[in-house]
């Protein structure tokens, strides 16, 4: 084959490349638009021709390269249309994670792509690697720099140029996914997020700025609940029984405060609102490190956080989350936020299983032989797990529907019957809680919240989608000082509820 020969087809393959990328981006949600800063097309071109290049000097099949560049656009673009359609955020560099987690726990990702296309995916990209290998024939002077690999170097240097020019003057992004990704594209800003992402930690916790309150007696047990998906259907969905939350409404009724709470989430990213209770850092203040707060606090060299303050004044700090520890980096970030213990998934056996985690009537059964053994004050975090979804993986039956609802559902609310069904438990686990700290000879505190409202796409086409605020309430035994219902950020939520008890000095 003459180098011209090869030089033309390694060109019109790039060309190709950037041709197909482009048209592939306008498939995703929301979708770019075409007139952006010189900079954004100067990263996408760089990206697109540099990943392309690369693979074509290993492979030595310059269109075969193509089609694994394009199928990996593709992945991308299919990922953030379903991360838009179930969180409401477009796909940012932070989510990379996720590829390596659905591999790890993929019932918690894979379903939201939907299992028809992943399976299509799948089979799609063993036809183009059986084509491109069986297809298209090695072409001659792979690793020779007078042929293809000395071509592949040059737009291998041009797409390195392209990309340094890019990144010098690509446009400040504004922390907001649809609007960066819009103004610049896919591909240019997830190159701007990644480099944003090596900024270190720099957001600091107003508990390293809390001074202890003078001695006033024995310290109270503190229990406090971020309950999975967890909020109030009933303003928003017909024909709920409103029995279903009654052991909520009574801890309501008797609390020191509810009300309805603001989070950085939507349906998932459960880190978002975990980090900003137990730091009191506001998700904004984190600048880049919002969308995975745990990736940079894991890097921290010091101990900060409501759990650390606690420890100061005595308390024995233990987290319980019954999933794996390694999930979100939590078996790093536990120690930094300063908590004594951690126990997850291991704790528990099959027999406390409700659905397809560990149930909440079991970490309910957890706390009080803590609290039955315990002989210092106690401080208590719990981030239950029942009622994650995908929820549509699920079933129900009629005996679900007359003991949740005054009225049959109408089609398409499989997934609100599911969801209540675990809400239930989570109602019981507040009474069970509640006995166990009345039992108590310490004094006690439960503090309870949702991290996030619930995935349930058809069940919002059907009754629309409610706002994301979320619900909680702090209660204590000893005490009956009922405020009005107020809204909260959740960064405010730990320091409000100590200070009612006495705990901090503001």
């Amino acid at each position: 084959m003459a180098i011209e020969t090869i030089l033309m087809d390694a060109s019109a393959a790039s060309l190709a490349g950037l041709l197909l990328s482009v048209l592939l981006e306008q498939m995703m949600r929301p979708r770019p638009c075409l007139r952006r800063p010189a900079s954004a097309w100067s990263l996408h071109s760089g990206l697109c021709l540099g990943v392309q290049a690369l693979l074509t000097l290993l492979l030595g099949r310059p269109w075969f390269a193509l089609t694994i560049t394009m199928a990996l656009l593709l992945l991308l673009v299919l990922v953030n249309n379903a991360k838009l359609r179930a969180l409401h955020e477009p796909f940012v560099f932070q989510d990379h994670e996720y590829f390596l987690d659905a591999l790890r726990y993929p019932r918690l990702y894979l379903p939201f792509l939907g299992w028809a296309k992943v399976a299509g995916a799948t089979a799609a990209a063993a036809i183009a690697i059986a084509l491109g290998l069986f297809g298209e024939i090695p072409s001659p002077g792979q690793w020779d720099g007078s042929g293809l690999a000395g071509i592949q170097s040059a737009i291998l240097l041009t797409a390195t140029l392209l990309i340094a020019l890019g990144t010098v003057r690509l446009p400040t992004i504004h922390l907001q996914p649809e609007q960066d990704v819009k103004a610049l594209g896919l591909l240019a800003c997830l190159w701007s997020y990644g480099r944003h992402s090596r900024q270190p930690w720099h957001a600091a916790s107003p508990f390293a700025q809390l001074k202890a309150p003078a001695a006033t007696g024995p310290l109270p047990h503190l229990v406090a609940i971020q309950s999975e998906s967890f909020f109030d259907p009933r303003p928003y969905f017909p024909g709920i029984r409103p029995e279903i939350l009654s052991q909520f409404d009574l801890l309501r009724q008797e609390g020191l405060a509810s009300g309805k709470l603001q989070v950085p989430a939507w349906g998932a990213n459960t880190v978002r609102s975990e980090c900003a209770f137990l730091t009191g850092i506001p998700n904004a203040a984190l600048g880049i490190h919002r969308f995975n707060p745990y990736a940079a606090l894991a890097a921290h060299s010091q101990q900060l956080g409501l759990a650390s303050y606690l420890k100061q004044l005595g308390y024995r700090t233990i987290l319980l989350h019954p999933y794996h520890r390694q999930f979100y980096r939590r078996d790093r970030v536990h120690t930094i936020l300063g908590f004594d213990e951690f126990h997850d998934i291991t704790a528990f056996s099959d027999a406390d299983r409700s659905g397809p985690y560990i149930g909440d009537l079991a970490l309910a059964d957890k706390v009080a032989a803590w609290l039955k053994e315990a002989h210092t004050p106690l401080f208590i975090h719990v981030i239950t797990m029942e009622n994650h979804g995908p929820l549509h993986l699920e079933q129900c039956d009629a005996s679900d529907v007359q003991a949740l609802y005054d009225s049959a559902p109408e089609p398409g609310c499989t997934d609100l019957t599911v969801y209540l069904r675990h809400l239930r438990h989570a109602d019981q686990m507040i009474g069970r809680l509640r006995q166990s700290l009345e039992q108590t000879p310490r004094g006690a505190s439960l503090c309870w919240y949702g991290d996030h409202v619930p995935i349930m796409p058809e069940v919002y086409r059907h009754h629309g989608r409610p706002p994301g605020e979320v619900d909680y309430v702090y209660w204590s035994k000893d005490r009956r000082n009922r405020q009005a219902p107020g809204m909260m950020q959740i960064e405010n939520l730990a320091l409000t509820w100590l200070r009612e008890l006495g705990l901090i000095v503001l």
